[in-house]
């Protein structure tokens, strides 16, 4: 076995309990702020491993009894994945201000030069939990 190899496994098993630690972390402090159920424990252990996100720093917190992520949260795992650059706009053909209903488009670059991949997200009162009426454009 070489050396590379060695460092390598050191370097794994330093993230797998860094990981860990922090799915720990994530639990105890949901528990604190939430009344929780073992499904949720679950969802947030596998939601931590996948994606290492933190509810101390606001990535994670649960709205109608279900894990999000949030704002801070996306613009993490974006960061992490070496996201270069976003650019969004409203769909004013299939938005209704009126009716809180947005559509927005999405491109994302993935570098500088790179020609960009392309989201939509939508979101009115029918599709958002009641604790975030009022902000389906933000949602979408």
């Amino acid at each position: 076995m070489n050396r590379k190899t060695r460092r390598e496994r050191r370097q794994a098993l330093g993230t797998d309990s860094a990981v860990r630690l922090l799915a720990v972390r994530n639990i105890r402090l949901a528990r604190r702020k939430w009344e929780i159920s073992p499904d949720q424990v679950a969802a947030l252990k596998s939601l931590t491993e996948e994606l290492r996100l933190s509810v101390a720093s606001g990535d994670l917190m649960l709205l109608d009894n279900r894990w999000h992520v949030t704002h801070t949260g996306l613009l993490r795992i974006a960061q992490r994945n070496r996201c270069s650059g976003m650019k969004t706009t409203v769909e004013k053909g299939l938005s209704d201000p009126v009716t809180c209903r947005w559509v927005f488009k999405a491109i994302v670059y993935k570098s500088p030069r790179s020609r960009g991949f392309v989201g939509y997200g939508d979101a009115d009162p029918s599709n958002v939990s009641s604790m975030v009426h009022g902000a389906e454009m933000r949602v979408a």
